[in-house]
């Protein structure tokens, strides 16, 4: 483990007492690697310690933590300039993991980090929404996201990706569009959208395969719409994930605009944002991050 490169592991506050976790970052240092351990306590933290990752010169800085924490990583990796910029490493430590999973990452807290210092690093895209925030996984809009943001931090302890689900199915009586308009390279749409998904990955929500042809090395970003002008068959189509269901609309593109009457809430991997105008783009290869070499989300 002696030529292993140098690594920053940085990690969110809620499962950096892991035993399994302290027991791997254990066996990777007796085996000669070089980690180094921050924990995140409030926003602005990851940002923080990628600086210091650039200062202490590290090969890798690692993500621990659910979608949003693997955001906020990237996010700060992005803006780095100069030469020799960090791998992003991934470990899942989150609820849904949607991001971890789709890549391939192992579910073993051992085999993921192991993989996190040492894999094959590839440039992979990252999306930018108004020129400041970003998303390596997905934008989600609408009823959805409504549910994700709203779903209780115990419910979602307690049984993981599911708990969106059951959550969902008690706030029916919510279920309502946003009236939106869309445009992009050779489209553009303007209805009432039940769930909105612009994926440069293809799940979220803990598991729901919103953008089931995305690619994150194909510079475009895949958007789908689940129309709202009938509610019921809607669902059901988004649910049973059927591909002629004429409530769902797709296209891709390299960059997205929407714009709503009122205010709406978009959940850029775990963290919303809420506006009436969003220009979303695609950063092709903005970024390495290390991925097993069988990825199913590399063209």
């Amino acid at each position: 483990m002696t030529t292993v490169p140098a690594s920053l592991l940085i990690l969110n506050g809620k499962g950096a007492g892991e035993p399994l976790l302290r027991d791997a970052v254990t066996t990777l240092r007796e085996g000669g690697a070089t980690v180094h351990v921050r924990v995140t306590w409030e926003k602005g933290d990851a940002e923080r310690y990628v600086a210091e990752a650039r200062e202490l010169g590290v090969a890798t800085v690692v993500a621990g933590g659910g979608d949003g924490t693997i955001n906020e990583v990237a996010t700060a990796l992005i803006a780095c300039r100069g030469e020799d910029i960090p791998a992003l490493g991934i470990l899942p430590l989150g609820t849904a993991n949607d991001f971890a999973t789709s890549v391939g990452i192992p579910d073993d807290l051992a085999n993921a980090l192991k993989l996190a210092i040492a894999g094959n690093a590839i440039a992979v895209d990252i999306a930018r929404v108004n020129n400041e925030t970003c998303f390596i996984n997905m934008a989600t809009g609408g009823f959805g996201t409504r549910i994700t943001t709203e779903t209780p931090e115990k419910l979602k302890a307690a049984l993981g990706g599911v708990s969106y689900l059951i959550h969902g199915l008690m706030r029916m009586d919510t279920l309502k569009p946003d009236r939106c308009e869309i445009r992009g390279e050779d489209f553009h749409w303007q209805g009432d959208a039940l769930v909105i998904g612009i994926g440069n990955g293809r799940q979220a929500g803990g598991g729901q395969q919103l953008c089931p042809e995305a690619f994150i090395n194909d510079g475009l970003l895949n958007l789908r719409i689940f129309t709202g002008e009938e509610l019921l068959p809607a669902l059901l189509g988004a649910l049973s994930r059927a591909e002629d269901n004429s409530n769902i609309i797709e296209h891709a593109s390299t960059r997205f605009s929407i714009t709503a009457p009122h205010d709406i809430t978009f959940n850029l991997d775990g963290e919303p944002l809420c506006g009436r105008e969003f220009h979303i783009e695609v950063l092709p290869g903005a970024i390495r991050c290390r991925l097993p070499p069988d990825c199913p989300l590399l063209r």
